[in-house]
């Protein structure tokens, strides 16, 4: 089925990489409270995307990640397009379980956040992608925390500002303040998360380098060889 093991390898990140960040999506319409804080519930899928995003950037270069993100963000549109017609076909009255404002409640999230949230997710990818292969060449491809941690301290601090301003505050959701809490509680939350996924992170490594077996050096090799042409032919 599969010509190779890194194709294989490939296949499993990309289904974890696209698996939680439509979900991420389709939940980050609901707010919650951290303590006296605010922030989306749509925020905790996604140190799983840091760690396949991270893995992908090593094994696959700057390319399998752009070209990921890119389907991944069709797909996201693409699910809002069947939930936007699953809302307009009339729930059967007296038999459905759900209602259609039960189903619009929890589905119907606003142009604006489906707008906001494509937007963040490629920006804050391509940033991701370009910070990770900054770090990793100045580093000589060593700390492997500091390229996944450094990556996501900057593209997540755009991500977050972008969604929650876009979709929440730019339509008038949310007040100023209120924007400014969620937006800073959600990108704290997703550092700490990041942080605390670093020993997965180094597991990752480990499990697909092991996989791979005496290949794995090879593909590394050539992954950052391709990147940094592709950094040229930018």
């Amino acid at each position: 089925m599969f010509k190779t093991k890194k194709e294989l390898v490939f296949i499993l990140l990309a289904g974890i990489f696209i698996t939680n960040a439509i979900v991420a999506e389709l939940i980050g319409g609901k707010l919650i409270y951290l303590g006296p804080f605010i922030m989306s519930v749509g925020i905790l899928p996604w140190p799983i995307v840091f760690l396949a995003t991270d893995l992908i950037n090593e094994y696959y270069g700057r390319a399998g990640v752009k070209k990921l993100s890119l389907l991944t963000a069709s797909l996201i549109v693409y699910a809002f397009v069947i939930l936007f017609f699953a809302m307009s076909v009339p729930a059967a009255e007296g038999i459905s379980v759900v209602s259609d404002s039960q189903f619009t409640a929890v589905f119907g999230q606003s142009m604006w956040i489906i707008v906001g949230s494509v937007i963040a997710f490629l920006v804050s990818q391509f940033i991701d992608v370009s910070v990770f292969w900054l770090l990793r060449d100045r580093t000589g491809g060593k700390m492997i925390w500091l390229r996944s941690t450094g990556s996501t301290v900057v593209s997540q601090l755009v991500d977050t500002f972008i969604v929650a301003g876009i979709g929440f505050w730019l339509p008038g959701k949310v007040d100023t303040a209120t924007f400014i809490n969620m937006a800073l509680t959600g990108y704290a939350a997703k550092l700490i998360l990041a942080i605390i996924l670093t020993p997965a992170i180094y597991a990752g490594h480990a499990g697909v380098k092991k996989y791979l077996g005496k290949e794995a050096n090879e593909i590394i090799k050539h992954t950052a060889e391709e990147s940094l042409l592709h950094k040229v032919e930018d």
